[in-house]
């Protein structure tokens, strides 16, 4: 028979276990409500179609004032995927245009003879700059009308929001989109909207498009026919990313159409994978990117994806 005293601190040290648990459950339950609040508050239970139309249209201005902002300029490694062939190369981002330096084609890198030929043509850029102008012009030119096709993005679809999905970088907005039947784009660029749906991410914390991916459900015309045409079943996938210090950057991109322009029949299979990006120095030349390109002893990494 257990005696009395040591039966009574038996029960008061289960009781003071049972009042332990009971606050660590309690305060877990406090924890967990706190957590919810918070998510609440980060992540709105819908979006109204107004909404919806607002947020795409602030943030895709915030995408196209990004891409005029040449404060942070980057080095980065980008592999090139084509039914025929592969290339990586390392670029870097300067004030007069980005400059490349070849490293490797389907995933080998260049023999003795094309890294020479591949020096060869990097002193030309050194030797003669109308090169490296012409080039920067052509980029110039390529960036107008990536930015005609993001301003035409607000008014080609009419967009919902359908819910939030998880990312590396965080949660974002998921919305579906379809074609705007009212569209009727200006600039050419933008006729490669019509007639296309499917999904547009937009990170909540940062308000920048993580994703989008866009199929064409019906085959469009240009110039009534005359000029060109686009197939059906045409499809667009572009993932950005994060890349360090708020630096936001394309990561991934697939291009896959079928289209003829006036009598010529042009197919397109592409896909960019684009990894490593490091800071460096702003306002670097071109001649001091070639220089560092020169140095490198960066290595590809074959079939390393670029998300």
């Amino acid at each position: 028979m257990i005696p009395a005293h040591l039966s009574r601190k038996k029960q008061c040290r289960r009781a003071k276990q049972g009042r332990a648990l009971h606050w660590l459950i309690y305060g877990i339950a406090l924890y967990w409500a706190a957590t919810q609040s918070c998510l609440s508050q980060s992540r709105p239970t819908q979006l109204t179609n107004e909404e919806t139309q607002a947020l795409v249209k602030r943030v895709l201005q915030t995408e196209i004032d990004a891409a005029r902002d040449l404060s942070h300029p980057m080095q980065y490694r980008l592999r090139k995927i084509s039914p025929r062939l592969s290339t990586t190369k390392l670029i870097i981002e300067t004030k007069d245009g980005n400059v490349a330096r070849l490293i490797a084609t389907n995933d080998t890198p260049l023999s003795p003879e094309g890294q020479q030929a591949e020096g060869a043509r990097l002193q030309s850029l050194l030797d003669d700059p109308g090169l490296q102008r012409h080039r920067e012009e052509r980029e110039q030119g390529d960036t107008e009308r990536v930015r005609k096709v993001i301003r035409a993005l607000p008014d080609a679809f009419l967009y919902q929001f359908v819910g939030f999905v998880d990312t590396p970088q965080g949660p974002s907005y998921r919305l579906t989109f379809q074609p705007n039947p009212n569209f009727d784009p200006q600039a050419l660029e933008a006729q490669v909207l019509k007639g296309m749906a499917g999904e547009l991410w937009i990170d909540i914390a940062q308000q920048r498009v993580t994703h989008l991916e866009g199929k064409r459900i019906r085959a469009v015309d240009y110039g009534w026919g005359l000029v060109g045409k686009l197939d059906q079943g045409g499809t667009l996938l572009l993932e950005q990313a994060d890349v360090g210090n708020h630096q936001w950057r394309t990561v991934h991109m697939v291009l896959a159409m079928n289209a003829r322009v006036f009598f010529k029949s042009i197919k397109l299979d592409t896909t960019l994978e684009l990894s490593g990006f490091s800071p460096v120095t702003p306002g670097m030349t071109y001649r001091q990117a070639i220089e560092l390109l020169r140095s490198s002893s960066i290595q590809p990494s074959p079939k390393a994806s670029g998300r």
